[in-house]
Order: C-alpha cells, then structure tokens, then sequence
C-alpha cells in the first residue's frame, strides 16, 4: 500500500486520541456551554425584573447558542475521532431543530404566561395563570372551539365526494385527462382568492351570480353570511371545493396501485360491483384513505383565510374557528400574551386529538384489511 493511499484509509480511533487532546476537547465544550447557560440566566433574570443586569433583546443568547453547536460539533470529532464525524451527519440537522422548533416553542410558553400588549407602554408583564382563567371564561374562545368540531364533521362529506370522483377519473372516460384536470384546478388556487372570487363575488347579496339565481327560485332576501348556519355551510362549501381535489388526487393514486389481480378474481368469483368495491376495493385502500382523511384534518384545523377575507368571523363569531379567532386577538387587539396562550392551548388539544386518530383508525385498518 502506498503512503498516499495509507493517508486516505487512515482513520482516527476512539482508542488512539491522546488524553491531552480529549482534556481540551471538553474544556472547549464546557466553557461554551457554561456562557450558553450564563447568557441564558442571566437574561431570565432581567426580563422577570430580578435584576437590572442584562441584553437589550434575546439576540446574545442566540449567538451564544451558535457558538455552542459549533463548537459541539467540532469537539465530537477532536474527543471521539472517527465516531465523531458518523454524529456529524445527524447533530446539525438535530441541532437547527432545536433553534427552529424548541427554542421559538419555550419562548411561546415565556411570551403565554404574561400580559403584553403592544398598545400598553408598560410592555411584557409576567402575570402567571391569568391568561389560562380568562381563557376559561372566553365564551367566543370556547365558540371557535366548538366551530371546528362542525368543521371538522364536513370531511366525511368530503371524503365521499372525493373518493366517488376518483373512482369516476380511474375509469375509462371521454376526456378523461382533461377531467382530471379540471377538477384539479380548485387546489391550484389559493384560499384568499378563493374568498374573494366565491364568498366576495359570486355569493354577495345584491349582485351576486349566485345570490340572483336564489331569487329567481325564490328566495326572496339571500343572504349567504347574514344568518349564522348560513354562514357556516358557506364557509364549508368554499373550503371543500378547494381541498376536495387534494383528497381525491390521493385515493386516485391510490385506485391506479390496486393489483389488477384482485379485483379480476373477486369478479371471476361472480361478486357484484357493490360488493367488490365495499369488500375489496374500499378495505385495501383504507390505507391511502387514512392519510388522506389524517393530512385534510390538519389543512382543516387550520382553517382561516377563507374566514378572515369573508366573514371576518361574523355573524357575532358564528363562523370563527380557532386559527381565526387567535390572529383577530393578534391583529385587531394587540393582545400577544393572550393571544399566544390561545394558540399554545389548541395546538395541545390537535397534538392529543391526532393522536388519538391516528392510533384508532391504525386498529381500523389493521382489523379490515386482515379480512382480505
């Protein structure tokens, strides 16, 4: 072997590093976790008014955070060698997490358990578990609330809609590329324009396409979100005309990937359509029909630009849902604390909602498709 090839295959092992090299390696590693950790106190301290030393903002402890990742980084290689370069594949990518995603989530938990509003000039006060009751007593609160659970029962007409259209497009059709197509482009435009185009035009009262045709079959005074049921279905309406298609792309996908197979036994075993499509075809794709129904869930308890470029939550927040309510809080009050709180509070009931969903419906699908 050639020493130019020795010098490409040589690796540095655990057992090789010296004890000098590994004392600096930590040494490095502890004083820029000790300044990390200082930065961090010490800042604590000053926002909760403990003391009056301290940063003019959070930006010092962010650099110090950086400075400590890097040097985590590099101390993984000048402490471990050759396993600490098999850690350089992971530990960035887990490290910008906790910048993006920790970090930003315990200051959303510091910033919801204080009274800020940025029209006060006393600024961020800490005020403890006064966000939490007055969020208990919130009536229109605990109304967006209860609007997503209709939202959110709107999916399973969804569902049904789209599976039948996918259903209808994985058929052999007159123009069947051009249907597809066709009902593809309501994804393609975005909520707001949606809002605008629909809700804003074709559905306003006076001069509204919509609105003219409803007083031509006899609705004498149509008015689409004067009335709070009205409303409501409206707002339905308009959202799954835009995320029907997203679904049925999915369970098209879903239909094209059957094994031909299967379905030419169950018909050479003489099953109806109904009972191949309800006894085959629906139990294999339960799967695609799970994450589909699972990603429109959370696109649903999104729910918002519709909302706010319509009805703004009207009439009397009969329409609101919770993302809407939470960035009126933001937007029309000022109010950050609360407001953060409200958003902290709902993003816990989707994380135990969605799991609960996910673990029920994975016994659905296992027990259905154990039937095939």
């Amino acid at each position: 072997m050639s020493t130019m090839e020795g010098d490409l295959l040589h690796t540095v092992e655990t057992g090789s590093i010296s004890a000098s090299r590994r004392f600096w390696g930590y040494a490095a590693l502890w004083v820029s976790a000790a300044w990390l950790a200082a930065s961090f106190m010490l800042q604590s301290s000053h926002d909760l008014g403990w003391t009056q030393l301290g940063f003019e903002n959070w930006r010092p402890v962010l650099y110090a955070y950086f400075i400590w990742a890097a040097v985590l980084c590099a101390t993984r290689v000048v402490i471990h060698g050759e396993a600490g370069k098999k850690a350089l594949f992971v530990l960035p990518a887990a490290l910008f997490v906790v910048s993006m995603v920790v970090f930003p989530l315990f200051f959303a938990l510091w910033v919801g358990f204080s009274d800020w509003n940025l029209a006060s000039p006393t600024g961020r006060q800490f005020n403890g578990l006064d966000n939490l009751r007055q969020m208990l007593g919130d009536a229109f609160y605990l109304n967006a609330l209860i609007n997503m659970l209709y939202y959110a029962r709107a999916i399973v007409v969804e569902y049904a809609i789209a599976f039948g259209l996918a259903l209808l497009l994985s058929q052999e059709i007159v123009a069947r590329k051009f249907w597809r197509v066709t009902f593809l482009l309501p994804l393609m435009l975005s909520p707001v324009a949606v809002g605008w185009m629909v809700g804003k035009s074709m559905l306003e009262t006076r001069f509204g396409p919509i609105a003219r045709l409803a007083r031509w079959l006899g609705w004498e005074n149509p008015s689409f979100f004067g009335d709070p049921l009205t409303a409501k279905l409206s707002i339905m309406v308009m959202d799954a005309w835009t995320f029907i298609p997203f679904m049925m792309i999915m369970l098209l996908a879903g239909l094209q990937s059957l094994s031909r197979e299967v379905l030419e036994a169950a018909e050479v075993d003489g099953a109806t359509k109904w009972q191949r499509f309800w006894q085959v075809i629906f139990p294999l794709m339960l799967p695609v029909s799970v994450t589909a129904v699972m990603i429109r869930i959370i696109f649903k308890l999104k729910l918002a630009d519709i909302i706010i470029t319509v009805t703004a939550g009207g009439p009397g927040g009969a329409t609101d849902s919770v993302t809407s309510f939470i960035y009126r809080e933001y937007r029309d009050r000022s109010n950050v604390g609360y407001g953060t709180l409200l958003a902290l509070v709902y993003l816990v009931i989707i994380v135990i909602g969605m799991t609960t969903l996910i673990n029920i419906s994975d016994r659905i699908v296992k027990r259905m498709t154990g039937r095939i």
